[in-house]
Order: structure tokens, then sequence, then C-alpha cells
């Protein structure tokens, strides 16, 4: 055929530009994809982040103590009396709940009996498990916290204290000698405020 004029296949070739100038038939470089990447990533870790933040049960604390438990009224001091007596200096995972001017609080402390002598819960020269005092708690049967309290529930069995000027005190005792409590034992104190 003759030369009649441009084909109108290199007539739009030539109009646009080739894939080699437009790059678009080119691979993406490793560099950019790993940028890309690693971009991607921390654009998700900081989100992920940001979701943990704002869901966390702690937030926000009630009454800016995260030891206090939600629906609590009254904040307690850093360092919590009960009728005088400091909870032991080893307490551990405290929690507490206020309301009504009451308080319920609950610790793990290995240093239980020398607390309960002091707080005059137990007499000085008493037995720890002195019937008179107190009772035992079924073993096996499930210790249920008190209404309002968070944290982690006793081990059975447990012992019941009687109420000393309107404080009640319930602990772990071990599961294999009646006369002793675990180490580090969990308490639950009721008292009143004020």
């Amino acid at each position: 055929m003759g030369d009649s004029g441009p084909d109108i296949r290199q007539g739009e070739a030539a109009a646009s530009p080739s894939a080699e100038e437009n790059g678009a038939g080119e691979r993406p470089r490793p560099g950019r994809r790993s940028a890309a990447l690693g971009i991607a990533g921390l654009a998700l870790t900081g989100f992920a982040a940001g979701a943990v933040w704002l869901f966390r049960d702690d937030l926000p604390q009630p009454l800016g103590d995260r030891r206090a438990c939600a629906g609590s009224e009254q904040r307690l001091p850093d360092r919590i009396l009960v009728h005088g007596t400091p909870i032991p200096s080893d307490a551990s995972d405290v929690h507490y709940f206020t309301r009504n001017g009451r308080a319920v609080l609950s610790f793990r402390s290995g240093l239980l009996p020398d607390y309960l002598r002091g707080a005059g819960i137990v007499a000085a020269d008493a037995d720890l498990f002195d019937e008179s005092r107190g009772s035992v708690g079924v073993a096996g049967e499930p210790y249920k916290l008190p209404d309002g309290l968070c944290g982690p529930g006793l081990q059975s069995p447990v012992w019941y204290y009687d109420s000393v000027d309107g404080v009640r005190v319930t602990v772990e005792r071990s599961p294999l000698y009646d006369d002793v409590l675990r180490f580090p034992a969990r308490a639950v104190v009721t008292y009143p405020l004020g």
C-alpha cells in the first residue's frame, strides 16, 4: 500500500507518551515498597495504640485513683488506715469501693497475721483461727466479692472474722493446713469511713 498519510494507530502512539516515559511499565523499586509498607505499619500501630488507650478498663480512673473501683463515692488516702491502723506495708494489688459511708478494701500481703493483731481484729495472744472470733468458709465454695469491689477474688478456703467496731475481714486460708494463712494471702476488709 502506498503512503496515504499517518496511520491512526501511529498517531495515537505519537500523541500519547510512551509507557516507558510514563513510568507505568516500570516495576516499583524495592526501596519505595519498603517505605510504603513502613508508613502503613506505623499508621496501623498508632491507630492500635490509640484504640487500646481509649478502651482501657481504668480510663477514666474513678476519683483519679487507680485503686478505686467504678462507682466509688469517696477517694481513700494514699496511706489507707482502717480505724487508725495502716494496711500492711507490703500490701499489693489494692482495690477499694466506697459508698454510703462504708469502704470495702481488697489487698494481698504476707504480713496479714501482724496486721490482724495490730488492728485488734485478733487479740495479741489469741490463735488466728479462734472460733469465738470467726468462722471458716467451706473449701471449694467460691468466694464472691462484695458488690462494687473490683479486682481478683479470694481463693477458698477463707476465714471470716466477726465484726469488730463495724470491721469485717475475710482472709484466704491455706488449703493444706488448717492453722495458717496462704502466703501471701488476700484479704477483704469492710469498714465504716470516718
